[in-house]
């Protein structure tokens, strides 16, 4: 999937801190991070800006999201199309 139709997808908008921003201020962030042995397919990356997208890093999503409750509410009501086997470790 290309950047660009990934922020398109997600409507311009971080997943984790709730914002719209123009493209050149957005990253794609796979929510499995690739060091972790996530992929390039559609279900597991999610537009992020680049302050969440740094601040997320290689960790893992339960321990980003557990560390920030704002992010995490965020996720749950912006992040659609991540893949259900990677939301069940943030139940």
């Amino acid at each position: 999937m290309k950047r660009d139709d990934v922020f398109a997808r997600d409507g311009h908008r971080c997943v984790y801190c709730g914002q719209v921003f123009e493209v050149e201020s957005l990253t794609v962030d796979h929510v499995q991070p690739r060091v972790r042995g996530g992929d390039h397919s559609g279900g597991n990356l999610v537009t992020a800006c680049q302050s969440c997208n740094a601040l997320k890093g290689h960790r893992r999503l339960a321990d980003f999201l557990a560390a920030e409750p704002v992010a995490r509410e965020n996720f749950r009501r912006y992040a659609r199309s991540v893949w259900p086997r990677l939301l069940k470790e943030l139940r």
